[in-house]
């Protein structure tokens, strides 16, 4: 029997940027997927919180993380750290690389989060890594954890979508990794 799932409040998420690779067993993944192209690799995971993506170019290594603040990560390398309470945005320069974030969350009225929520699902399962929180009961939605990556002319574009059905809320946080 697997670990009951429990998603946690909008609230207690973070968002947190690294400098470095952070050690995968600081995370309970549900669903990873590892891509390298171009002397270049992209490792995403899904957590039962949120999400980790993992970038290297073999000299600049960036560790976006999305968790609960309570979760012990380490503070060494931290580039961006914030809550997710409305809209926010973040950028930072390395060598060769500028990565920029936005990330926001969303509270809908039930129906549209509904309708959402089925979207999510299946742009997930169609064009990238999916997990589907499966609850105890069978009553009301399971949250779901969306990752879609999209490789572009010198960047990569990163989208994670996070649904909190106990709160109509959608966390969602676009990515940009480009090479200057």
């Amino acid at each position: 029997m697997g670990v009951p799932f429990v998603r946690p409040r909008v609230a207690d998420v973070v968002f947190r940027l690294y400098d470095r690779p952070l050690h995968p067993e600081l995370f309970d993944a549900v669903a990873a997927k590892t891509v390298v192209r171009d002397g270049r690799r992209l490792t995403v995971r899904l957590t039962r919180t949120g999400h980790t993506l993992g970038w290297t170019d073999g000299v600049v290594h960036l560790e976006e993380v999305t968790a609960t603040a309570d979760q012990e990560l380490p503070e060494a390398g931290v580039r961006l750290s914030h809550r997710f309470d409305g809209g926010r945005r973040g950028r930072c320069a390395f060598a060769g690389v500028t990565y920029q974030t936005l990330a926001h969350v969303e509270v809908l009225e039930p129906e549209p989060f509904v309708h959402l929520h089925a979207e999510l699902m299946a742009d997930g399962e169609r064009k990238g890594l999916v997990y589907h929180c499966k609850r105890g009961n069978r009553v009301g939605l399971s949250p779901l954890g969306v990752v879609i990556v999209e490789a572009l002319p010198r960047c990569l574009s990163v989208t994670a979508f996070h649904t909190f059905p106990d709160e109509f809320a959608v966390l969602k946080t676009q990515s940009l990794i480009e090479r200057v």
